[in-house]
């Protein structure tokens, strides 16, 4: 062998070997910035490692496959199966947020369902949500839909009554939340320059929940003050996340996604513990009203001609809220001053939905008479609870005959609301 052909093999190794240490630090760089795409699959059977190597651009093929196994499984009831056969999917394609979303989907509602325990039900619940914001943002920080879907969870899953488990699911958050932010409102001097180790652990504690007291106190003196041990104070941090990370051209979505929790939190945002059973009950967060309002009015100078017109809507909406609650907890002065306002900004007559010869008093006690017939339960219980606090403040005036007059009004929207939620029972026999 001449020593041409010796020098071309040791340059040849010595190529091999430094583009290998080459190739471990370009494969870190690109880790630490999240654009690899070639994630390492964490107990897959050797098979599956090796065709994901083998087959390289046919990834997607493989993650299809995977994807008609994983729904066999589960309708062979074989839930922890198709969750594994999930992992892998998502490895598969990290960068596509559809795999994530139908996966943390397929997980809280689907899956959950399933199970007529209400607590085996919040574990796949917390799965689901977890499988987005602790993985999937994590290889999609800038998809609006993956924030979109997060924030769904919290609004709709947990903060909405429509799962027969949906007290669970405040429960178990309430009592995740409550060791980490007392009484629902977050100290931020101590969250943000922890000095004990209890301190530091309750913040070690919030970044596992993804949860920046930074971007936790920016939510707060936009929306608030929330409640954050209440799912609708999540839903809003997360839309608002998304908005902050995403392209502008997709947030739309989420700047409306803000507004329905927002609604939710004036009519159940605060939490008081109940005295018999020692656990949370819900009750409206009239506090967030001027903040609120705020937010909606720079939403609408923010937002192109076309879409102003659907926060337009949502405000008005939102006012109207306010003015009902504000009455029918005696909080009379602030309601006067919203119903002004909200006269002043949208006006009257059919195009409003305000008559132009209503007073505050006969809006809010029109709008009860609209939630009886509508048998909605919070509104209901807001309207009864209020009464009775205006009926037993008119009491200790002396006033007998308006005491008399609310007692009685309060007695009739319940025996009404009664008579509307049983009268399907009654016609189904």
């Amino acid at each position: 062998m001449n020593a041409r052909k010796v020098a071309f093999i040791l340059v040849l190794i010595v190529g091999l070997v430094a583009s290998g240490f080459l190739q471990r630090g370009l494969n870190r760089d690109r880790e630490r910035l999240g654009i690899t795409r070639t994630a390492v699959i964490s107990n897959a059977p050797p098979v599956l490692a090796f065709t994901t190597v083998a087959l390289g651009a046919f990834r997607g093929l493989i993650a299809n496959a995977l994807w008609i196994r994983a729904n066999d499984l589960q309708e062979e009831g074989k839930y922890f199966e198709a969750v594994q056969l999930a992992d892998w999917i998502t490895k598969l394609q990290p960068h596509l947020d559809t795999p994530w979303i139908f996966q943390a989907w397929n997980m809280a509602y689907n899956i959950s369902v399933k199970f007529p325990e209400h607590a085996d039900r919040w574990l796949w619940v917390q799965r689901g949500i977890e499988l987005l914001r602790d993985q999937g943002l994590q290889y999609n920080p800038s998809k609006a839909l993956m924030y979109r879907e997060l924030a769904w969870f919290f609004q709709h899953k947990m903060g909405a009554n429509l799962d027969d488990a949906h007290n669970t699911y405040k429960t178990q958050w309430f009592l995740k939340m409550n060791p980490l932010v007392p009484n629902g409102r977050a100290d931020y001097d101590v969250l943000l320059n922890p000095q004990t180790p209890e301190d530091r652990e309750r913040v070690r504690r919030l970044a596992e929940l993804k949860l920046d007291p930074k971007e936790m106190q920016k939510v707060d003196a936009i929306y608030g003050p929330l409640d954050w041990r209440l799912p609708e104070a999540h839903a809003i941090y997360w839309a608002i996340r998304g908005i902050e990370n995403s392209p502008q051209q997709d947030i739309l979505p989420l700047r409306r996604t803000i507004f329905q929790p927002m609604l939710a939190t004036l009519h159940h945002g605060r939490i008081i513990t109940n005295r018999v059973s020692g656990l949370p009950d819900l009750r409206p967060n009239l506090d967030i009203i001027p903040a609120a309002s705020k937010a909606y009015e720079d939403s609408i100078t923010a937002e192109s001609e076309e879409n102003k017109g659907h926060i337009a809507r949502a405000h008005r909406n939102f006012l109207k809220d306010a003015v009902y609650f504000l009455y029918a907890n005696n909080r009379q002065a602030e309601a006067q001053k919203w119903f002004n306002y909200l006269v002043q900004k949208f006006g009257t007559g059919p195009q409003s939905g305000i008559d132009p010869t209503d007073t505050m008093e006969t809006f809010a006690l029109g709008k009860i008479e609209e939630d009886v017939n509508e048998t909605s339960r919070d509104r209901v219980t807001q309207a009864i609870q209020g009464l009775v606090a205006n009926a037993y403040d008119q009491l200790a005036q002396g006033d007998n005959d308006q005491y008399t007059g609310l007692d009685r009004m309060a007695s009739r929207v319940y025996q009404l609301y009664e008579s509307k939620i049983k009268l399907p029972a009654q016609q189904q026999r």
